[in-house]
């Protein structure tokens, strides 16, 4: 039995301006900015709670860029998700975006029952995830205790249960540190961060505290090599990458932290281009993906950024996403942008001439190796653009930030571009 457009008569249609899938920072920027133009605009949300990753990380740190202020995590989830309420957007949670039914068309599970949603355009903001233990080949037992940092916060800050008393911490990313504090609250103290690279990854102003106030030891040029324990953890096996040496290290938690993937499940059901390096949505200046009306926004396209900087990206596509509902966002071609090694992806992918700057006028790349001295070179045709050597380094673990006007002496006509260290 079908209802007047096809669609099975106990599925709901919706038909808002805007469909907003994911609702963290970047996707309640973009629906607060454009439901105050006075657009319908409808966010998605799997959740039971707006808010993304901030609502269970319960440390400051949050809404310094974006907002002008700092704030802890759930404090600032709740200030975005109210903002998008109060500019007139529909924020439903509990709601799961299945696949799609058209070009613009969600198919949505809900606990009252489905719905399509067929929008004028949508904006993807559905995040990044940790890479979990099963996709880094981490060999042993398979015991309780051994989780992520989003794992770990919700367990703690959402749901208030304990972990245990040592905790070893994969990764020296800032959000390594995070998965620290949390540990604290929790009364758990870690015993151990381990990290592949030969410097922490994270910037010094938390790694240098961390280790003299947290008195938390990292091992450099390390890894996680096995862990132990069946029913629960007991110790891991750490090796030294330099000698192959492996020593135990008694502990009943692990946290995996970091190494960051794109929630991409929608992007490639959809068809849409993806970056090679990251595997989030191809995107342009714009932040339009490679399907007319459908953008992407925060840390789906650079896995991962801060979240007042996902937030930003909000900020920046609603102005895109009117001049598309309105017929005059530019068109034509790209200009294909690349990165060499040692960085693996950058973002946007495609410089459109006539689009605008990039958010925030920034190249976001990210790197595989470390660099204390960045001599940025950008060539096109084989004819060098510019080179500036920038005053901040080169680490894996957080992006790169290039600012977009290193591009300005591209040829619009021209090939692609490549962004290089010297």
């Amino acid at each position: 039995m079908s209802g007047t457009n096809g669609v099975a008569s106990d599925v709901t249609t919706e038909s808002p301006d805007v469909a907003v899938v994911g609702a963290g920072p970047s996707g309640l920027t973009a629906a607060r900015e454009l439901a105050a133009s006075g657009l319908d605009v409808l966010v998605l949300d799997r959740e039971r709670q707006a808010g993304g990753i901030p609502r269970h990380s319960d440390h400051t740190g949050y809404g310094l860029r974006d907002l002008r202020r700092v704030m802890n995590g759930p404090a600032y989830a709740r200030l975005l998700a109210e903002r998008a309420v109060e500019a007139g957007a529909r924020v439903r949670t509990s709601a799961m975006v299945t696949g799609w039914a058209g070009e613009r068309s969600l198919d949505v599970t809900t606990p009252e029952g489905r719905i399509r949603v067929d929008a004028r355009a949508v904006v993807l903001a559905t995040g990044a995830r940790e890479r979990p233990r099963t996709a880094r080949l981490v060999p042993g037992d398979r015991p309780p205790g051994v989780m992520n940092t989003g794992q770990l916060q919700n367990l703690v800050h959402l749901h208030h249960r304990e972990v245990g008393t040592r905790a070893v911490i994969v990764g020296a990313e800032l959000v390594s540190w995070s998965a620290v504090l949390t540990l604290r609250e929790a009364g758990c103290r870690t015993v151990l961060m381990t990290t592949e690279h030969p410097h922490a990854e994270s910037y010094a102003a938390f790694s240098v505290p961390g280790r003299a106030v947290l008195r938390v030891p990292v091992a450099t040029r390390t890894r996680v090599a096995r862990i132990i324990g069946h029913h629960a953890v007991e110790a891991v096996e750490v090796e030294d990458l330099a000698t192959g040496a492996r020593r135990t290290v008694p502990c009943d938690t692990v946290i995996f932290t970091g190494d960051w993937i794109p929630d991409h499940e929608l992007a490639r059901a959809a068809g849409l281009a993806l970056d090679p390096g990251s595997k989030g949505p191809l995107v342009d200046n714009a932040l339009r993906t490679s399907r007319p009306g459908v953008f992407a926004v925060g840390n789906l396209v650079h896995p991962v950024d801060t979240a007042d900087v996902a937030a930003l990206d909000g900020h920046h596509v609603a102005r895109h996403v009117r001049d598309y509902l309105a017929g005059v966002l530019p068109q034509g071609p790209g200009i294909p942008l690349r990165a060499e090694a040692p960085f693996t992806w950058v973002s946007p992918g495609l410089i459109r001439p006539g689009a605008g700057t990039p958010p925030r006028e920034r190249i976001l790349l990210w790197s595989a190796e470390q660099r204390l001295v960045a001599r940025v070179e950008v060539t096109q045709d084989g004819r060098r653009i510019a080179r500036r050597t920038l005053p901040w380094p080169v680490s894996p673990g957080r992006v790169f930030r290039v600012p977009s006007s290193l591009l300005s002496g591209a040829d619009p006509n021209g090939g692609p571009i490549t962004i290089a260290l010297a």
